[in-house]
């Protein structure tokens, strides 16, 4: 076995040794984030009524997106310190291995349990919501990506700052709403996805087409690059999201 493999073998073993020894707190994530992802989706469809219901499709995806980020930042920073706190960064450091290549093979598998975790995450969303999701990998593995990496970055950063002020727990939760903004940021320009908004059911159900609604009642396409560039890539209902909004901002300039 090469040192690589030893390598991805020894961190693979000291994350489930920690699951399983920690289990209850690995339970009680799972059940947190379910719990919020229920209030959040039926919060929302018992006050918003009937005009709401073209727009659980989009919290839906937003919501596993989410999780997915957070899930992506938490591991990452978490790692660095409790890997101070309990005195072993150290080791890291001295370890022939080198810390770089071992916080980047804990982070490949922080990312792919994490993506784990969400997906089993939204297969309980699609059970109690009882709506069907279509999950298109060759579409869907770039946009994680391209999410999933600017959190991996904030997370290291913070575990940095965290090794020179000891304790940033507060941060941290703090960020956790800032990424919710940033996904929630394209339906908030506009509105363009409000539950009045016909634009919703046209998001939901073909995001490729991309379509903006306008005052006068009919739908046209965007005068925007941006959007044909990215529609065809993806076909979420959060990246239609953000084909909408940013044909919005070409239209008022």
């Amino acid at each position: 076995m090469t040192n690589q493999l030893r390598l991805v073998a020894a961190v693979v073993e000291k994350r489930v040794v920690l699951l399983r020894r920690y289990w209850v707190n690995t339970l009680m994530r799972v059940v947190g984030m379910y719990a919020t992802f229920a209030v959040v989706f039926l919060g929302g469809r018992s006050l918003g009524g009937a005009d709401a219901e073209a727009t659980l499709d989009v919290i839906v995806v937003g919501f596993f997106l989410f999780l997915a980020t957070s899930a992506a930042y938490f591991d990452v920073a978490g790692s660095v310190m409790r890997e101070a706190k309990w005195g072993t960064l150290e080791q890291l450091y001295l370890s022939p291995a080198g810390l770089g290549r071992i916080f980047s093979v804990t982070t490949v598998f922080n990312i792919a349990l994490s993506s784990g975790l969400a997906l089993v995450l939204l297969a309980l969303m699609v059970v109690t919501t009882g709506r069907s999701v279509s999950v298109d990998l060759l579409t869907v593995a770039p946009l994680l990506v391209v999410t999933i990496l600017p959190a991996i970055g904030v997370g290291y950063a913070v575990a940095g700052l965290s090794l020179l002020y000891k304790r940033l727990e507060n941060v941290q939760q703090l960020l956790r709403f800032g990424f919710a903004g940033l996904i929630a940021a394209p339906g908030a320009a506009g509105d363009p996805l409000s539950p009045s908004s016909r634009s919703a059911p046209e998001a939901t159900s073909s995001p490729s087409q991309c379509w903006t609604e306008r005052d006068s009642g009919s739908f046209r396409p965007p005068n925007s690059s941006r959007c044909s560039s990215l529609a065809p890539a993806t076909s979420s209902a959060a990246t239609s999201s953000f084909c909408i909004w940013s044909s919005e901002l070409a239209t008022v300039a």
